[in-house]
């Protein structure tokens, strides 16, 4: 039995999606189409000119360029953001086994939240260099609390029993950020804008904050990938393949923490974007997470820059933040996962 499953492993790793290339190629061209329309559409419609104009004429200073710049910024935010929750949600879908795992469904997003307003209520923090630390530490912490919770017991680290924690420790950790801000208007109105999820206020400086952790996230997830091929076939025989599981799971949850928390300190808990990717990815390319990995990065970098503008679009004059727009296509998605048998374990 453990040789039938290790020859699956092997062809897991070495076969090539069928439909990898046509995949690649239209998901590029939807990038493409995304940051185009990205700078284009808002509260104020652009023409291609003044496109032109502010990508590559700077001295040029009509309102239209001037709002192309501002937006090139929000833009390149919005596509690193949603490829960070892409690759965040595979990694986590991949170490837990579990197909409905996502950062805000296993609470992660909700840990970073709560260092965040303890950051704002205690220590008066208010950059993005402090806040991606903070976010970090609770992201990380609250990761391996949810695994330790529902790891206990004879069966282990079970799908629901991940969710069922994470459920919980979420739940618990949003009454003790109500209670933090409650007493404390001022960290109220700070939070309260971070708290939706938004790109909308994204600076070249938090572009550069962000960068590292991006980069690091997803070297560890592209380098993980064939040994969480073999995860995906069971502990045991992913250990006689030579893999080491806990360390494995440890590195790869650590890129995931990378990811998704650097995205939340600057951008908000922005949720859903890491389970709707991947599952898309999934269905086009099958399991392989060599394949899964990377193009989940790519359409978690569509469906954020998509939701940001369909938020200008819907919320014009203003805007209507990306985080709500994110909740309202994946709440639907995540009851359709939960009502399908397959949901039991990847």
């Amino acid at each position: 039995m453990n040789s039938l499953l290790a020859s699956k492993g092997k062809q897991l790793s070495s076969h090539i999606p069928k439909h990898f290339a046509i995949v690649l190629v239209i998901s590029f061209i939807l990038l493409i189409v995304c940051v185009f329309a990205s700078l284009v559409l808002g509260s104020r419609m652009v023409g291609f000119n003044g496109v032109m104009d502010g990508l590559f004429h700077q001295s040029i200073d009509s309102y239209e360029a001037n709002v192309v710049r501002k937006r090139i910024s929000r833009t390149i935010f919005s596509l690193f953001c949603g490829g960070a929750l892409g690759v965040s949600g595979a990694l986590m879908q991949a170490v837990t086994r579990n197909p409905i795992a996502d950062p805000s469904i296993l609470g992660v997003n909700t840990g970073a939240s709560l260092f965040v307003v303890c950051g704002m209520a205690f220590l008066n923090i208010s950059s993005a260099n402090q806040y991606i630390w903070l976010a970090l530490a609770g992201a990380a912490i609250t990761a391996t609390f949810v695994f330790g919770i529902g790891s206990m017991g004879r069966s282990g680290a079970t799908p629901i029993k991940l969710v069922l924690a994470g459920a919980a420790t979420s739940a618990a950790l949003s009454s003790l950020v109500v209670a933090i801000m409650i007493p404390r208007s001022h960290v109220m109105d700070q939070f309260r804008f971070w708290q939706v999820g938004s790109v909308g206020s994204a600076t070249w400086d938090g572009i550069a904050t962000f960068s590292p952790f991006l980069i690091i996230g997803i070297l560890i997830a592209i380098l993980s990938a064939s040994a969480l091929n073999a995860l995906a076939l069971g502990d045991d025989v992913a250990t006689g393949l030579g893999v080491r599981t806990g360390v494995l799971r440890l590195i790869a949850a650590l890129g995931a923490v990378f990811l998704c928390g650097a995205a939340t300190a600057l951008a908000g808990p922005i949720g859903f974007v890491g389970l709707l990717s991947t599952h898309v990815m999934r269905l086009l390319l099958g399991p392989d997470l060599r394949f899964v990995i990377p193009m989940s990065a790519i359409s978690g970098a569509i469906i954020l820059t998509v939701s940001d503008i369909s938020g200008r679009l819907i919320g014009s004059p203003g805007e209507l933040e990306v985080g709500v727009v994110t909740a309202f296509i994946g709440a639907p998605l995540l009851i359709i996962l939960a009502m399908r048998s397959k949901v039991s374990s990847l």
